[in-house]
């Protein structure tokens, strides 16, 4: 087992391996910038090391101040959590260039699922089912003319590279096509630095559906069910539950199998997440995400499974502690995802907060970095809690959240908690029929 492991992250993530660490008895070390100084993980850290200012550029994604940390405390291992460097492949290598371990896929995975059109390859190698699409990079826009005749429309152009709903563009009939095409290069070029993009079927009324996979070294492959993500605003996942309301125990164990097996051809390691799309009975799949993710606190609910501490000892060398026989599901959880945002407008509201109180009880789990006194800076993404809650069924989970969203207390700043505390009373929630357009064209359309 390793000797100290290095957090090259951030808030609440930060907090969750950290903690992982100290219940397996190693030291860690957090790294931080100035913005972080007073925060709960520096505070509860066993060393931390300042490694720039609020920039990320000049801090978290600053390379060389995290390997020098790494060295300076003896780390032998880095954990990147989520966001960050946690799916840079250049840092994935560097890091074991150094002789440490990254606590992550093997640099290739990394590689190639960042990649999207090369991801699709590997997935159809794999044997996971596509959309129908465009067999790769798309350059031209007479090319793309071409394969939207074969495809046929709506079709959707994206970005080869990044995420989050940016280099995204959909073009309902051919004759948009050509708008779509120049501005989703021109949106991945700036935000990504590169304009390349491919084509998709779009769909209509799809739900985000997620496998959870995980691979140790002995070539042990385990699925640990799915996570309904289909709450979106901007491609941004504000809700998320397990199990998904939409499938069936036989479906489950279907994808989960598909989604397994194909994680075993890739001979791939560590902790994963196989995002699809669901409609009409058929899951296609989309990216894989080679990293810990946001949301993974459900999954451990309904499996007993602490995802974190399986990922270090996968890292570790050490077999997986289960099969995929000793899995079994079992009630239903929740997450909100708790932003310094204006719950109308979603513009950040950084600032101080003067009080602050954690739903509690049977079922609840609160994951934030928040205390009162603390402020929350300007310069990162604005999560600031996970809300994760716990029920013997979807309508005990449900009535749980409704009751933990109304007893949490973040003061002065705006929080997207008034956002949750209507989104438990829609119908759609409550019925689980929604999808991934319902948020931005029914929810809030109608405010």
């Amino acid at each position: 087992m390793f000797k100290k492991i290095l957090i090259a992250n951030r808030g609440d993530v930060a907090l969750r391996v950290l903690r992982a660490c100290k219940e397996m008895g190693i030291p860690s070390v957090i790294v931080h910038s100035t913005a972080d100084a007073d925060s709960m993980p520096v505070r509860l850290a066993d060393e931390s090391v300042c490694i720039g200012p609020p920039s990320s550029a000049e801090s978290y994604l600053n390379m060389p101040s995290i390997l020098a940390a790494a060295g300076i405390t003896g780390a032998d291992a880095v954990h990147p959590g989520v966001g960050f460097l946690s799916e840079n492949a250049d840092f994935a290598e560097i890091v074991r260039a150094h002789s440490l371990t990254f606590i992550g896929p093997e640099t290739r995975h990394i590689r190639s699922m960042g990649d999207k059109v090369e991801a699709k390859i590997t997935a159809a190698n794999a044997g996971l089912p596509l959309i129908p699409g465009s067999p790769g990079a798309v350059h031209t826009l007479e090319e793309a003319e071409k394969l939207g005749k074969d495809i046929g429309y709506p079709l959707l152009v994206k970005a080869a590279s990044g995420g989050g709903g940016r280099g995204m563009k959909v073009a309902k009939t051919a004759d948009n096509l050509a708008e779509a095409f120049s501005s989703a290069r021109s949106e991945a070029k700036a935000a990504f630095g590169d304009d390349t993009v491919y084509l998709e079927r779009y769909l209509s009324q799809p739900r985000h559906i997620e496998i959870q996979v995980i691979a140790d070294q002995q070539g042990n492959v385990v699925h640990l069910g799915e996570r309904e993500c289909s709450v979106q605003r901007r491609h941004q996942k504000l809700f998320e539950e397990a199990p998904s309301p939409a499938l069936s125990a036989t479906q489950r164990c279907e994808i989960g199998t598909i989604a397994a097996e194909a994680t075993r051809k890739m001979g791939y390691l560590g902790v994963g997440t196989m995002e699809f799309l669901y409609e009409d009975g058929e899951f296609f799949f989309i990216e894989m995400n080679t990293r810990l993710q946001v949301e993974h606190p459900i999954t451990e609910a309904i499996t007993g499974v602490d995802l974190v501490r399986e990922q270090i000892r996968i890292a570790a060398g050490e077999i997986l502690s289960f099969s995929q026989a000793d899995i079994s599901f079992n009630g239903h959880a929740i997450e909100c995802r708790i932003n310094a945002e204006n719950p109308e407008t979603f513009m950040p509201t950084p600032g101080k907060v003067t009080a602050f109180h954690a739903a509690g009880g049977p079922g609840i789990r609160v994951e934030s970095c928040l205390y009162s006194g603390y402020s929350v800076p300007p310069y990162y993404d604005s999560l600031i809690a996970k809300l994760v809650v716990y029920g013997d069924d979807r309508a005990h989970c449900l009535a749980r959240l409704k009751r933990a969203i109304e007893e949490f207390i973040v003061e002065p700043i705006p929080t997207t908690l008034a956002l949750h505390a209507r989104l438990v009373e829609a119908d759609a929630i409550i019925d689980g029929n929604y999808n991934v357009h319902w948020l931005e064209e029914k929810f809030l359309a109608n405010d």
